[in-house]
């Protein structure tokens, strides 16, 4: 890895914040080790590790602006990446806390009529709908991830890309395709 200086740190920020897809690919290359060691060391599972670096690093774009020159970035970044990791243990620990919770909402289910399981057939359509009208680049790493379950190493091997490409793409797809069903109303 090409060591940087702090100007030219700072030129690639500034270039990221902008917006610049190659400089936030460059930017998430560099510290992806260091956080996702950091994260491991945290919660000791690669998959959760895996998410909560992804997780990490969409919060580290979305917050740029926000980033204070007068502090180390990767301690600003590590900083994000501890708040991350405090929140995937509460809510970790609230899913184990609502277990009981869950079993009435699993008894629901089984009660549902007709109608109500129908309309969650047409959420699921919605959503699939607006997975197909993405980029087909983001259909397929959506498909690969989330509907046949692939690894990230499966993943890039398929699509002959490097890991960390992948870990960009798939976090991207995810923020996309968050963004349209936050703006598609499932209300009828």
């Amino acid at each position: 890895m090409l060591v940087m200086n702090d100007e030219q740190l700072f030129q690639l920020i500034s270039k990221a914040n902008d917006k610049d897809q190659k400089a936030q690919t460059r930017l998430i290359n560099i510290f992806w080790v260091d956080v996702f060691s950091f994260v491991m060391k945290k919660v000791r599972d690669e998959n959760d590790a895996d998410e909560i670096t992804v997780n990490v690093f969409s919060k580290v774009l979305s917050k740029l602006d926000m980033y204070d020159p007068h502090f180390q970035f990767k301690t600003w970044v590590l900083t994000i990446a501890q708040n991350t990791i405090i929140d995937f243990w509460r809510k970790k620990a609230r899913e184990n806390h609502d277990t009981t919770e869950n079993l009435d909402e699993v008894k629901n289910q089984f009660a549902k009529s007709p109608e109500e399981l129908m309309i969650s057939d047409e959420e699921q359509m919605k959503i699939i709908k607006t997975i197909e009208s993405l980029d087909k680049n983001y259909q397929d790493i959506l498909r690969l991830r989330f509907f046949e379950e692939k690894s990230i190493k499966e993943i890039a091997d398929e699509l002959g890309i490097s890991v960390a490409n992948t870990k960009v793409r798939v976090m991207r797809a995810k923020k996309v395709l968050a963004e349209l069903l936050k703006n598609n109303d499932f209300e009828e």
